[in-house]
């Protein structure tokens, strides 16, 4: 029988879930371990977020769009996603909602179809993906022709490990905020975050410190000497902290930094920015922060140490430095690396071979390329930022007015789910070529959801990119994409 959907998002990661609708991460988190099947319905997700959404089985969001933080987060899980169901009428407080005609509560059954979009009232039968022994074999055949090398986005060994499976070549993009949410070590990131000073900070840094380092060890025992690009701290740091409306986190955050609640109210809300994309964010946190960057450059390094003595793999650390817009900047935050690389060393009585570079994803980086690649060994293109940037779009919400672009053909496709060439891969093209002509040996690849889309694969792959990256179960769909895009080139097309 066929079932008629309710209700339509975006499909923004693949795969079908049915589940009972919980509200929060914590509910999600809370019915999982009852051994319930739960749907996370959102307004949209945060990074708080993440325990709740590996709990559940599908995630559905009011806002955002393909490349909002539900969208990516869900595919690199594997797990299925529809985001900026505009038509769902949500009442948080009350815990339900309304979509066509109908109030959901808590605890009602819905479905989810992550590939169409389309949302279904109650419970509908799943079954499992499964690849048999023809994939394996158009897989050897397509890595026989493609030039472009296909690494994955990932932050956990578990991420890694599948990804290789599937066939990465190592992590284009490892974003080190995600590691920062587990519950042993959000309370030691919030103390890093409201301190008044640097010993303070310092302080906290070194309670992270070990923690980071372990996640790193535990990414390159998984990799087995592949290579993995580690992106520096990304996010505005209000993302961390605690929502002013949550008491019971408040109080345990003022017990711990020794002040009353109320000035731990006042410290987040003093966080507060009008555009946090455009904020304190990426290499600005380094530049205002050094501390930061001397932190995350000491786990990596050691990390990479200890796993050379102890597996004997080569490794070779690549460190990013993200949101870069001009040479300085990155010659600036690159002296902090430099600097703690060389105490490291010294400690440890050993050397190993890193490089640093950039993430591409500001416009003036693209134009400066040349000399940006003064400093930079290899740029990474931010191609979700470099679009949002670009366009002038914030990626949360032009869901709200893309629709009547497609209707009225002034956008064949959205842009943050296929590379506008025209725009942004002019960009993407220049920074290539002003890039080579000042170190022609320059690795370039490209780490937004990009990578994983067939035409935009081909682009990079045009343009002469060394590599691209996509999330963990996209990583197929790139291989074979590189593969057309260099028969396509030989057959001169």
């Amino acid at each position: 029988a066929k079932a008629n959907p309710m209700g339509k998002g975006l499909g923004a990661s693949p795969g079908a879930a049915c589940g009972k609708i919980v509200f929060t991460a914590e509910d999600a988190k809370e019915w999982a371990s009852r051994g319930e099947k739960v749907v996370l319905v959102r307004l949209e997700t945060s990074p708080e977020d993440i325990e709740g959404m590996k709990a559940a089985q599908g995630i559905l969001t009011v806002r955002g769009g393909m490349t909002s933080h539900a969208a990516v987060v869900a595919r690199g899980m594997g797990k299925c996603c529809v985001s900026g169901c505009g038509a769902i009428n949500m009442d948080e407080a009350n815990k339900q909602f309304t979509l066509a005609g109908k109030t959901y509560h808590e605890g009602d059954w819905m479905s989810l179809d992550g590939s169409t979009g389309n949302i279904y009232d109650g419970a509908m039968p799943t079954v499992d993906a499964n690849v048999g022994g023809d994939f394996g074999r158009i897989m050897a055949w397509a890595d026989k022709f493609r030039r472009l090398k296909v690494r994955t986005n990932a932050d956990t060994p578990a991420d890694a490990a599948r990804a290789r499976s599937l066939g990465a070549q190592g992590i284009g993009l490892c974003r080190t905020e995600h590691m920062f949410f587990e519950a042993d070590r959000i309370a030691a990131v919030r103390e890093m975050i409201l301190a008044d000073t640097k010993e303070q900070r310092e302080k906290a840094l070194a309670k992270i410190l070990p923690m980071q380092q372990g996640d790193f060890e535990a990414m390159y025992k998984a990799l087995e000497g592949k290579p993995m690009t580690v992106r520096y701290l990304d996010p505005p740091l209000h993302e961390f902290v605690p929502h002013v409306d949550m008491k019971e986190e408040i109080d345990e955050l003022a017990k711990n930094l020794g002040i009353t609640s109320e000035e731990v109210i006042h410290k987040i809300n003093a966080l507060h920015e009008s555009n946090p994309m455009m904020g304190h964010r990426g290499c600005r946190l380094a530049v205002t922060y050094p501390e930061i960057a001397e932190m995350q450059t000491r786990a990596v390094l050691q990390a990479a140490i200890d796993v050379t003595r102890e597996c004997g793999y080569n490794i070779v650390p690549e460190i990013m430095i993200p949101l870069v817009g001009s040479k300085k900047e990155l010659a600036f935050v690159k002296s902090i690396v430099d600097e703690t690389a060389k105490k490291v060393f010294e400690e440890q009585g050993m050397t190993l071979e890193y490089h640093v570079g950039t993430m591409i994803e500001i416009p003036r980086a693209a134009v400066t390329a040349d000399e940006i690649a003064e400093e930079a060994e290899f740029f990474s293109f931010g191609t979700n930022d470099l679009t949002q940037m670009t366009f002038g779009f914030s990626r949360d919400d032009a869901g709200k007015f893309l629709g009547a672009y497609y209707d009225n053909k002034i956008f064949e496709s959205d842009p943050f789910a296929r590379l506008d060439t025209d725009g942004v891969g002019k960009l993407v093209q220049m920074a290539a070529k002003l890039g080579r002509q000042t170190r022609p040996n320059l690795k370039l690849g490209i780490c937004g959801e990009h990578g994983g889309d067939p035409s935009s694969v081909m682009f990079c792959h045009k343009v002469g990119l060394n590599y691209v990256s996509c999330s963990p179960f996209r990583v197929p769909i790139a291989r074979l994409a590189a593969a057309h895009a260099a028969i396509l080139e030989k057959m001169g097309k």
